[in-house]
Parts: C-alpha cells; structure tokens; sequence
C-alpha cells in the first residue's frame, strides 16, 4: 500500500469509530477485509489510527473536523507536512483537498482531553499536568521485565541485540529494558519464546519491586499474570486470583515459560485457604495512567463510568483486605493518575477501617518514562 492508501484506510476506521464502534474490532475487521494488506500495512494503518486518538482534539482542530479525514489532514499539518502529497485522488489515494482544507484551523488553548475530566487530571497531576498531557500523547515505549529467576539484564540485552532488538536499561526498576529498535521482532524471538523476558511496563514492573514478597503473596485481581511473574520471580510464593477465570488463561503458559509456579484459585477456593501476609490488589480503573498505550479508553470513559470504577474499587479494597493477615500488609494499586480513583480511595479505606495504617504511598508518571500508577503500602495492626 502507498502512503496515501494507509491513510484512506486509517480515515475509514476513524469514521466508524467516530459511530461508536471498538477500535481493535475495526483494525481486526479490516486486516480481515484488507487480504492485499500486509503485516507492515496494518501496523502503519493502527499507528495511523492510534496517533489520531492520541491526538484526537488537536488534530480535529486544525484539521476543522472530528471525522476521520479532517483527522489525518490535521494530523499532516501538525507534523509539518503537506497534505497535498497525499491526498491527490489517484489510484487508492484520498480526494484532493478543497481550498478550506488547505487552512489549518487554530489549536489555542486546545488539550486533549475529554472536558468534564480536564480539571480532575489537572488537580491530580498540579504542576505536572502539562508535561503529562503531553506524553500522553506520544506512543508508548515498548518496555521488557527481565526474568531474574533465570538470567541477567546485560545477557538479554546481548541475545536481543543478536536478533537486531536493541535494547537498554530503564530507571525504573532493575528489571527494565526499553526497547528502542524493532520492537515489533519482540514476540518471535528466542528470548521471549525461552522466558527469559517477557513483556511489562517499566512502572508497572516499579510498582511490582515495592510489593513485599515475604511470605505467602496473593494477587487478588491478577488479570494476565503480569505482575504475578513479577512477584514469583522475586521469590514470592504467589497465590493468583481474578473474578474472571478466563482473564487468567493464559498464566500457566506464561509462568512454564518463566519456569516460575503460581497457583490459581477461584473466590470459593480462596475463601477455604488461611490469611496471606500480602495481599496485592492492582484494581479495575480508569486507566488514565495507560491512555498512551490505550487512546481509545481516554474518549470512551464517563462520568457515569467513572463512579461506577470508584464503587468497584471501594468494594476490591474490603473484599481484599479480608484475605490479609494479621499485621500482614495490603498493597493497592492502579494504573491511573486521578485522585479520586488513589489517595482519596485509600483515605476513605482507612478511615473506615481503623485497624489498619498506612505504610507508605508511590506514585508514577508517564513524565518518568513508564505509565501512570499509583500505589498505597497498608498494614493491618
């Protein structure tokens, strides 16, 4: 596909997207559709698309329209080059632009942004918001957990290297490579198929380093495992627990390749099992934290949704809290940066329940590099 064609495909999915329709059912349809499409079209037709959501209110201003072709016309503008090039109406090229097209429209005062949440993004962040407004806007990193249980950073940033993945240290956490060439060869290589690193945020894998592993450890929301590795291959005996069986499916594979052991249970089965010295709970959220790698979720989250994540959070803490030990310790976490959803959760926790005390609180910023979390150390007296 010509440049100008991904971007007739991107505008396609934008527009239906716009109708509400899930972003990753649009790109999965139309790689489906698209059988003259190959592997590096339909990762340039996502990126396409993903940049627009990132972007979406900038790019809709200066393209003076939120379908998806003022989208890529604006997103052409924002990037200093001439839509012209691409939008010519030959072959499978986008109609040529209009005269008005040609004017770009002003972005004053435009952040990007749903307007309800803007003041509660800029309450929580203060005088960071702005740096952070702007990294959310950017792609992701893609970022590696080394596995320490079986080998070194410097050996998996030489196997990596042998493969053309260029690879380098994070701050973040010990464990943390970035992967700054070919990140797409990650999953077909010999590293990932031998377990010796596996994917995870850099912050994500910070906030794993922070969770004390002494003793028995249960990740009460473990979704795909990641931090349950994490936890395991620091040594923890680790428990695994979701309310959703199938989000965990894909756990035993990954802890074989890992040559780590984590055991799975259900609620009933974790209700039969005595009191853990820590309970680690990685609740449902906005995900604000994360928009960079999910732009789509920055649009689609609610007022109405958003009450409904803090109710959802209230009741992980009391259900989670009821599996810790005494004096053991509760360690909450999300992947957001709202206050709402983190330090005004964990002080209407601890009010509620005296018996417990707050140990010590962490929070990350896509600023530093990884994605947004946030996490409260809590101890039961």
């Amino acid at each position: 596909m010509t440049p100008g064609a991904r971007i007739a495909a991107a505008t396609e999915i934008l527009d239906t997207w716009n109708e509400g329709e899930a972003v990753e059912k649009l790109l999965t349809n139309w790689g489906r559709r698209s059988r003259f499409a190959g592997s590096k079209d339909r990762a340039a037709v996502r990126d396409l698309v993903f940049d627009a959501l990132r972007n979406l209110n900038r790019y809709a201003a200066i393209g003076k329209g939120r379908d998806g072709r003022a989208l890529m016309i604006g997103r052409l503008f924002a990037l200093g080059e001439d839509p012209d090039h691409y939008f010519t109406g030959e072959g499978y090229m986008p109609e040529a632009l209009s005269d008005d097209e040609r004017l770009q429209g002003d972005t004053t005062g435009v952040v990007n942004l749903q307007e309800w949440i803007l003041p509660k993004m800029q309450d929580s962040l203060g005088s960071d918001f702005e740096a952070n407004e702007k990294a959310l806007c950017h792609r992701a990193p893609l970022f590696l957990r080394v596995n320490t249980q079986q080998t070194n950073v410097e050996e998996v940033i030489a196997r990596l290297a042998k493969e053309q993945i260029i690879a380098r240290p994070h701050s973040l956490s010990p464990t943390a490579l970035e992967v700054t060439e070919n990140p797409r060869r990650f999953a077909g290589s010999e590293v990932f198929r031998t377990g010796l690193a596996e994917i995870q945020d850099a912050a994500s894998q910070a906030v794993s380093d922070l969770v004390p592993v002494k003793g028995r450890v249960l990740d009460f929301c473990a979704g795909g495992g990641g931090k349950s590795l994490a936890l395991a291959a620091r040594g923890a005996t680790v428990v695994a627990h979701d309310i959703s069986q199938a989000r965990m499916r894909d756990i035993p594979e990954r802890a074989r390749r890992a040559g780590v052991h984590i055991t799975q249970t259900d609620l009933k089965g974790l209700k039969a099992q005595k009191p853990f010295e820590t309970v680690f709970a990685d609740a449902p959220c906005s995900g604000s934290g994360s928009w960079r790698r999910d732009p789509e979720g920055k649009w689609r989250l609610s007022q109405a949704r958003l009450i409904d994540i803090l109710e959802m959070q209230a009741e992980v803490l009391r259900t989670a809290s009821g599996f810790v030990a005494q004096n053991g310790g509760l360690a909450y976490a999300t992947c957001s940066v709202l206050r709402d959803e983190n330090e005004i959760q964990c002080e209407r926790f601890l009010a509620e329940n005296p018996g417990w005390k707050a140990v010590s609180q962490h929070r990350f910023t896509p600023v530093q590099g990884g994605d947004g979390f946030f996490l409260m150390l809590m101890q039961r007296g």
